[in-house]
């Protein structure tokens, strides 16, 4: 699916508060950015905003940065921070596949929600549950690992559980129908929202090692 362009959007992004312009900058040591040593947890895929902006506005003793490549997207989410200060909160715009010239070792959850399922086997090295990316997840996870994923796609899914387990992480929660299973706490995307609204099931994934 082609993203619209906004205008002024890559304008907008650049004036704002939240974005971190040069994150390499301070890989190995974000927690100089945040000025404390409380724990980082990280969405790949941020979208619009919402599921990040909720977990740091919910728990302000974890720092929370939202990474995404489209301006067109983030530019949402920087609408929605226009009039809010919210210290545990940063911005990323690069692509996934940066992600461990970015960071290292300091990373305590990843979340993924609803990503690209790339169905065509020839681009499964872009998923980002792919065998490719755990790789670099390693570089930058602090100590232990989890990752945290929902998807609308059950293709994707079951992709991602045997490429998790393949890979030696346990899994400590699953649903295959989050809105029908005691999931308590659950912070929706607005693609979630949609999927939702249309009665299609979401599938949730947590895992660990």
């Amino acid at each position: 699916m082609r993203l619209k362009k906004v205008k002024g959007a890559e304008e907008k992004i650049d004036k704002s508060l939240y974005i971190i312009k040069n994150p390499s900058y301070y890989k190995g040591n974000f927690k100089s950015l945040f000025g404390n040593d409380n724990p980082i947890e990280i969405e790949i895929g941020m979208g619009k905003g919402n599921f990040i902006i909720n977990k740091a506005l919910k728990n302000t003793n974890i720092n929370y940065i939202g990474i995404e490549k489209f301006d067109s997207v983030m530019v949402r989410a920087v609408e929605k921070l226009e009039n809010l200060e919210i210290k545990n909160l940063k911005l990323i715009k690069i692509d996934a596949i940066e992600i461990d010239n970015v960071f290292e070792k300091e990373i305590d959850v990843i979340y993924l929600n609803f990503s690209d399922p790339w169905p065509k086997t020839r681009h499964e090295k872009r998923r980002l549950s792919s065998l490719d990316f755990l790789v670099k997840y390693d570089n930058i996870f602090k100590k232990s690992k989890r990752i945290i994923m929902k998807t609308d796609n059950r293709k994707l899914f079951e992709y991602s559980i045997k490429s998790f387990t393949d890979y030696n992480y346990k899994i400590d929660k699953i649903s295959l129908d989050l809105y029908n299973d005691d999931i308590k706490e659950n912070i929706p995307t607005e693609y979630e929202t949609k999927f939702v609204s249309k009665g299609e099931k979401i599938y949730m994934v947590e895992v660990y090692k």
